[in-house]
């Protein structure tokens, strides 16, 4: 049989004292004087009291505790973000639950009932790839809970949000390969409803168009489900009349799965293709070729919404006005991609 966790009036009917003085001392309110308030606490640790933080929550609403939404933890980018915001979190004074939606859209609104029905006093959320509506989340906003997204938002939705540099991260990368002499540049990208699939295509175009190098559709393949597209996209590419002599790619994952079929075709890496990845998950460096790619600051994007959640959460007035932070990207060059012509 199982212990029965100790309560306050346990350590009252031990002492002989009010249960709301008991309650005070553990609170450390002035009232109670401090002979009181250590035979209080020496109780309870005898007992293994523990004070039970929703309860608490309820009183004052509020738990100090903040809800988290992720699309897929096995990712290492969102493991690092992870890492950042318990960092900061704790460091400030609050906790944090975790879910996953595994990519799923309706996984993710089961996450957000869950969360708030633990009266969590915040959200911070990155969107699924299947997720091309707000509405589930329009309705905190209207009940002013704090909310902030970081890394896939929504645009449009006047809510917080810390991002990288998409745009930037992609131009860079793209304006590298033409630098390398490649001419023919494919754009392997991610799902049309996530922003930033779109900010890595703009970048891209960009990129294209400040080289004078004209825009061809025939070379953007848009990988509704990442890494399970990229083997039917990469060889659509690899059979064209005039194939691509380098392929950007949305992130490592959809890059290391083109890779595999770009060697399975007797082709070389970077000789024949170049290959560029974005997100510099650990495995990029350990493959052969080690995968050019672009860094994220995941870790300083978990620290950063956590703390613009807090401030959030902690302001005495409504949230009038949506902050955006942007950090910014790192070209990482390795293997897989040609060296700079002198």
């Amino acid at each position: 049989m199982s212990k029965r966790e100790a309560t306050i009036r346990d350590i009252a009917l031990k002492l002989n004292i009010s249960v709301s003085t008991v309650s005070r001392a553990i609170r450390d309110m002035p009232e109670v004087k401090k002979e009181t308030r250590k035979l209080v606490l020496e109780m309870a640790k005898a007992l293994d009291y523990e004070p039970n933080k929703i309860a608490q929550g309820l009183r004052i609403k509020k738990t100090n505790t903040i809800g988290v939404i992720v699309p897929a933890v096995t990712l290492h980018f969102f493991s690092s973000v992870i890492s950042g915001i318990q960092e900061t979190a704790n460091r400030l004074g609050y906790n944090v639950m975790f879910c996953q939606s595994n990519e799923s859209f309706e996984t993710e609104k089961a996450n957000i009932h869950t969360l708030l029905s633990s009266r969590v006093d915040g959200l911070l959320i990155s969107l699924s790839r299947e997720t091309n509506t707000s509405d589930h989340l329009m309705g905190m906003l209207r009940k002013n809970i704090p909310l902030v997204f970081f890394d896939r938002v929504f645009d449009n939705i006047n809510a917080s949000k810390v991002v990288v540099d998409d745009y930037e991260g992609a131009f860079s990368a793209v304006q590298y390969l033409l630098k390398t002499g490649c001419k023919r540049v494919a754009y392997l990208g991610g799902p049309k409803n996530l922003s930033i699939s779109n900010h890595r295509l703009n970048g891209y175009k960009d990129a294209l168009k400040e080289n004078k190098i004209e825009f061809d559709p025939e070379l953007i393949s848009h990988c509704e489900h990442m890494e399970e597209d990229a083997e039917p996209e990469t060889l659509r590419m690899l059979a064209l009349s005039n194939r691509p002599d380098a392929i950007f790619c949305f992130n490592d994952h959809v890059a290391i799965k083109s890779m595999q079929i770009i060697k399975n075709k007797g082709l070389k890496i970077p000789d024949d293709i170049s290959l560029m990845g974005f997100s510099n998950e650990p495995i990029a460096g350990l493959i052969e070729p080690s995968l050019t790619t672009v860094a994220q600051p995941s870790y300083e994007m978990g620290k950063a919404a956590t703390k613009m959640i807090i401030e959030q959460i902690e302001s005495k007035e409504p949230l009038e006005n949506e902050k955006l932070k942007i950090l910014q990207t790192t070209l990482l060059i390795r293997n897989s991609t040609r060296k700079m012509k002198a």
